[in-house]
């Protein structure tokens, strides 16, 4: 039986994904870079930020340093940051809310396994904070998804054995961590049909049978 839930953040939750992509874009466009493009962000999909700016910077010539590269992680997500100053409550996506509290009713744990390490601001920005048992993000791990690392450690904070939660994802990688970690998994977000999870919904508003994917 299902104990505790363990959602991704973006995508999942919140929708920042045109932050990021603005982010990043106003970074690529800073260092010469002109083609990084919606496409190329569709990538950064439930990667790390480090995984990310290798997606940008193959888009150029130019080869960096560790060094260089951690600063230019450090300067895209100063960026971001930046952005997230705007968030509100409107930042939730449909059914987050009605989702959560239904799940609290339930005695259910409730978990985020989020590999940004922005992932606790966004959640006070948002006011989501308030329903959440734990957190675990990318203060809390050495490896990224698809390891299943970040869903271990959120495990462990909620006190729960894996099999005892469901992962909530919209990528393949969050997926593939999931089950690396002995998980079920709800896939959702516009590729829910594709990610090979347990089970499907396009968002937290369409889930149909709870009561089937907790037991």
């Amino acid at each position: 039986m299902i104990k505790g839930v363990i959602f991704d953040l973006d995508g999942v939750l919140v929708s920042t994904d045109e932050l990021h992509y603005k982010a990043w874009k106003r970074l690529a466009d800073e260092i010469g870079i002109r083609e990084f493009n919606k496409e190329d962000n569709e990538k950064q999909r439930g990667v790390s930020r480090m995984e990310s700016l290798e997606i940008v910077l193959n888009k150029g010539q130019k080869r960096y340093t560790p060094k260089e590269k951690e600063a230019l992680a450090e300067r895209k997500n100063s960026y971001y940051r930046e952005m997230l100053e705007t968030l509100d409550d409107h930042a939730a996506l449909a059914g987050v809310v009605a989702t959560l509290e239904m799940l609290q009713t339930k005695g259910i744990l409730i978990g985020i396994g989020s590999v940004s390490k922005n992932a606790p601001l966004i959640l006070a920005k948002t006011g989501l904070l308030k329903y959440i048992d734990q957190v675990s993000c990318g203060f809390d791990i050495k490896r990224s998804k698809p390891d299943p690392e970040v869903f271990e450690v959120a495990a462990s904070k909620l006190n729960l054995k894996e099999e005892e939660c469901l992962v909530v994802e919209d990528s393949a990688a969050g997926v593939v961590a999931a089950k690396a970690a002995n998980m079920k998994s709800l896939g959702v977000g516009p590729y829910y049909k594709i990610l090979g999870a347990d089970y499907q919904a396009k968002t937290l508003l369409d889930v149909i049978n709870w009561e089937k994917i907790l037991c």
